[in-house]
Order: structure tokens, then sequence, then C-alpha cells
């Protein structure tokens, strides 16, 4: 992973990169810094092309990498398919490879549909005087863009800063619907920067006719290329049927309470079984993909120690992430081990009430507590969110399925005064340019949990461990293709099998402007790369290719019928309790939405999230 950033002018003046702009970027890449400048006087442009490189495969390759023809990569990805990379290779230098040969627009956009992987490029052809750039069909790497109002200049950035002088650079996220091309020679007489847009678009379909992208200045436009090209998804369009399951394909429910033998019972069926078989093997191939041809350490000549972990999981003991840690135990070797990463946000004294917990939990968390002082369980209570709850007992169903495994189980305890302090100093920037208060939950709890730095309970004693794991799986991804939000069931309700057909088919197509460039941006800043199972091209191919109702039956209860194909593969893979538990968003788990004590929706704007 990189973080990677162009700054273009249509003259020939010295290009320069924002001092808080490059600190950031520093921080998604600490393994190696390079910049490369380009001036061309005819026609007149300067270009600066700033890498800033996380060592994650093969020999650590500095960037900004060119060609012995002068053309220029900045790659911020991963190649897991589509082109051949060895177990030795350095993957930017096989995407180099593969596009210095290209002859043609058509050629490079031959080269970026085959890539499967999560990807955002900035690649300039010298000869042609052309700067390609974009991301992936998900958006799985972030890439913003900004351009003066005065000046004809353009900015790409994997990350900038949210500045509070009215004057400052306004960032957008560059839009995941395709590759952009710039021609400087052309722009550079015109006097004006103009992008031609390639999109994506499903195999056998016709490209759109047009495409607005609001918020540019006026000295940007961006058209739909002329030449008709584009660039094929790597995945086939969603399954639309409507035909449903009948009653009798149903298992009978006696009780009003879930368990994994609701689910057992859909297990009878031959055909149900060869289905879950075949997710679990997609799936458990591209966790496979992710976990392995890592660095061992950052320093050849350090040794890790036996609780340095190479892999960690964004861990909240529900349904993703325990399937998640069951198939990354499969491919990590047995003597290394895993962390999970669970955060939890201190609940106000005033709100924390044993009383209120249901009747097994009170119990458990009383028979925890007997042997601990009294100021120690006070300290615990307060951070006995949902999710601590959930995970630890995930914790233990993991230990029960694979007991040789060092599971660390990291408790990242987060106070308000620390939130507060990293939110203004860190994290608002990461967020930017993206400002709800959903934004800013999630951001605040995803960006404590990566950072990983928290303690470790080993019997009566407790230890401090921070989390050496340059991976991070996260579980994105699996409600919006198995309906696990409350909004499909709703639809569901509403609108029937065919509004929750056309609500599924919606939630890809918008998840790069919602969720995964402001989670990489997040992640990446603790020198950390973000990778996403669920978003594999051959697990969504799969998930696609399947009806609906095969995925989902949401006429079940909670627990049972959102993500209902996830939870059979749960049960088939050993899982017990996780494999019902009811989806629970992080910052409800975690209870950062209560610690503002707001009433606030989460699609306000957070004031919480503006500089001072």
């Amino acid at each position: 992973m990189c973080g990677i950033c162009c700054v273009v002018n249509l003259t020939a003046s010295q290009c320069a990169l924002q001092k808080h702009v490059r600190e950031k970027l520093r921080n998604r890449g600490p393994d190696c810094s390079q910049d490369i400048t380009e001036m061309v006087l005819d026609p007149s442009y300067s270009c600066l092309f700033s890498a800033h490189v996380l060592h994650m495969r093969g020999v650590l390759t500095p960037q900004p990498l060119q060609d012995k023809d002068g053309n220029i990569l900045l790659w911020n990805g991963e190649v897991f398919g589509g082109l051949r990379v060895g177990a030795e290779d350095n993957d930017t230098k096989v995407v180099l490879h593969h596009l210095s040969v290209c002859r043609s627009p058509s050629d490079v956009l031959s080269v970026l549909s085959q890539i499967k992987g999560p990807w955002a490029i900035i690649y300039y052809r010298k000869a042609e005087h052309c700067i390609w750039f974009g991301r992936d069909f998900f958006g799985r790497r972030s890439l913003l863009w900004s351009s003066g109002p005065e000046e004809c200049s353009l900015t790409l950035t994997s990350v900038s800063s949210c500045l509070p002088d009215s004057d400052s650079t306004h960032w957008l996220e560059v839009p995941a619907v395709g590759v952009y091309s710039l021609d400087l020679k052309k722009c550079s007489y015109n006097g004006s920067l103009k992008l031609e847009l390639y999109p994506w678009v499903y195999l056998g379909d016709e490209p759109p006719n047009d495409f607005t992208c609001e918020g540019l200045p006026s000295s940007v436009s961006v058209v739909m290329n002329d030449s008709g090209l584009l660039l094929n998804f790597p995945i086939p369009s969603m399954n639309t049927s409507l035909t449903a399951v009948t009653p009798n394909d149903k298992p009978n429910q006696t009780s009003s309470q879930t368990s994994p033998d609701d689910l057992k019972e859909f297990l009878k069926s031959t055909e149900k079984q060869e289905m879950v078989r075949n997710l679990i093997d997609v799936l458990s191939e591209a966790v496979c993909r992710r976990v392995q041809c890592l660095p061992y350490q950052a320093k050849l000549t350090e040794e890790p120690t036996d609780d340095e972990a190479q892999v960690a999981i964004l861990f909240s003991g529900g349904l993703d992430s325990m399937i998640l840690a069951v198939l990354a135990d499969r491919h990590i070797p047995a003597d290394k081990p895993i962390d999970l990463l669970n955060v939890a946000f201190k609940l106000q004294e005033s709100k924390i009430n044993p009383g209120s917990r249901k009747k097994g939990q009170n119990n458990r968390t009383q028979r925890a507590s007997a042997d601990m002082p009294q100021s120690d369980q006070v300290k615990s209570n307060c951070f006995d969110v949902p999710d601590r709850i959930t995970g630890r007992a995930g914790l233990q169903e993991l230990k029960n399925l694979s007991p040789a495994r060092n599971w660390n189980f990291v408790e990242i305890n987060v106070t308000q005064e620390e939130l507060k302090e990293m939110r203004e100093k860190r994290i608002c920037h990461l967020v930017h340019p993206l400002d709800t208060v959903l934004d800013d939950s999630i951001g605040c709890a995803v960006w404590f949990t990566a950072r990983g730095t928290g303690i470790i309970s080993e019997g009566t004693e407790q230890r401090q461990h921070t989390s050496t794991a340059k991976v991070v799986l996260t579980g994105i991804g699996a409600d919006e293709q198995l309906a696990g939000y409350s909004r499909h069931r709703v639809r569901f309700k509403t609108s029937g099998l065919e509004g929750l057909v056309k609500e599924l088919a919606m939630e890809l197509g918008r998840i790069s402007s919602r969720n995964l460039g402001r989670d990489d941006r997040i992640i990446g800043d603790h020198g950390k790369e973000a990778r996403f199972p669920y978003l594999d091209e051959d697990v969504v191919s799969f998930l696609n290719s399947l009806p609906v109702w095969e995925k989902a039956d949401l006429s079940l209860p909670r627990g049972i019928g959102e993500k209902l194909l996830l939870r059979l593969a749960a049960v088939e893979l050993g899982l017990g309790p996780s494999a019902v538990l009811p989806k629970r968003a992080m910052q409800f788990g975690s209870r950062i939405a209560k610690l503002e004590n707001r009433h606030e929706k989460a699609s306000d704007k957070c004031k919480r999230l503006v500089t001072s």
C-alpha cells in the first residue's frame, strides 16, 4: 500500500506539495518516500509525482516507479489475480511492465480491466503527455482530487487535510465510475483542464451517454470519452430473479429464541449444503490471498516475538468477523498469532446499569468479576459495551475451534478525552471530505481499532499490547450483499422481494462513495493496509450469480433471515452462538454513538469534524 500524490500545473513553474498533505501521505507509507518532477516547456506544463511506500510484497520497490521510456507509475493497490504475480514478485513492477508495452488507450484499459484486487493508480505516459488515473470499481483505495479556482492546476492524492480557513483547497473523492485521462498537451494549448472518462460497464451493456461531476471548479471539466472505449467490470451483474422459495422449503421454528439448530435444519437440503460449501470455498480463497505473501518483519535484522502478529481483524465477535477469523486460521501458520482488535468507548458512569443487561449476560459478568477489586470492576464495567461482550464470547468459540492458536484479543479502550484529542488532531483530516455524523462515528471507531493499542487479559493478569500487523481484515461488503442492514428488512416489508432486490443492487453501486475510501484513509494512517475479503471479485461474482432469496430470507426472524447463507456457512464451519447474532452497527456496538449524547441523525453534518 502507498500514499500517492500528483500535482499538475499548466505552466512550467515548479509544483509544490502542501506540507500537511505530505505528512499524511508519509503516515500511509513509512518505508520509503520519493518525489519525481517533470517540467515541459512545449507544451507547457509541470508535474510533481510523490509516493510513500508501505512495503507489503516482494522486494521493497521505491515509488514513483519509472520505466526506460520515462513513463511514471504511482500504484496504491494489490494484485490478487488477473495478472500473474509470483510469490517473490513486487506487484508494482508487474503492473508497470504490463503498462509499458501498451500502445494505445485500449491497451491501457485492457490491463486495468484484468486486475483483481483493490487499487488506485496515477500513470504518466511521457511521450503522449498524458496522465491516467482512477480507482477500482468498488473504490477500495482512496483517491481525492482538487483544483484551484483561479489557476489551471489539479491535485490527486490518497489523503488530504481539512483546514479551517475558507480559502482552503476543496477536496472531493474521485468517483469510482471509471478511469480518467488528462491530455496535458491539449490542456496546455486550451488553457483549461479537460478530463476524459472511460467508464466501468458490465459485459454486454452499453456505456452511459454522459457523466456529471458536481463540485469541481469551472476550470476543470469531465466528459465521456468520444472513442467509445470502456472498462469491463470483472464481476457479473447481480441476479435479479424474483422467484421466491415456497413455505415448505423453510424449517419449522418452534421457539421464539433463535439458535444454531434452526440453521442446521436448512443444511439437511443437499442443494443448500452444496451452495454453502461453495461460498466457504470461494471466501476461504479470498482470505488466503490476503493473509499470505507478507514480509515477516519490518527489519530483516529483527526476529519476530511470539505474540507479534502479521494479520489483524477488526473484531466484534459478530458473524462477519468470526467467519474471517476462522478462515484466517486455516491459512496462517499455526505458530503465528492473530490479533483480534476490539474497541470500546468509555460509558459515562451514570449510564452503567448492570441490572439492565439480559439475565444471562448479567450472571456471566458477575461471575467474571467476583474476584476483582471494586475499583477494577468499575473500570472494567465502563468498557463492557455490547461488542466487548460478544467479542469475548467469540474469542471463546475460536479457542474451542482452534485451541493451539494464539488469539490476541486486544481490548482497545477509549475515553472521551482521548477521542476528542485524536479527532481534532488526526481523524477529522482522514474522514474529510466526508462529513456526516455517521462518518464521524465509524471513522473514529475504525481509527482507534486499527491503531491496535490496548490490553490483553491472561487469566487475572493484563498486559499492554500494540498490534504490529500490517494487514487488517475487515468485514465490509457482507451486509451490502447479503441484506444485513435493518433498512433491508424495512424495504422488504414495504416493497417485498422486488424492492429488496433493487435495494441490494443499489448498495454495491454506492459502496465506494459511502465507506471504502474513508476506511482506507483511516486504516492507512497507521501504516497498515485494509483488506476486504467479502469484496473479493470471486466472492462477489459467486454471490451475484445467486438469486437474492438464496442469500437472505427476511420473512424469517432477525439472527436467521438476514445474511442467511453466511449464517449457514458459519454453522458449517463449526461456529455456534455467533452464527445467530443479529446485526449490530459498529457505532452502537462500540457505544461511540452513545458517548456524544446528542440528538443527531446519522446523515446530519457533523460539527465535531470541523477543525478550529
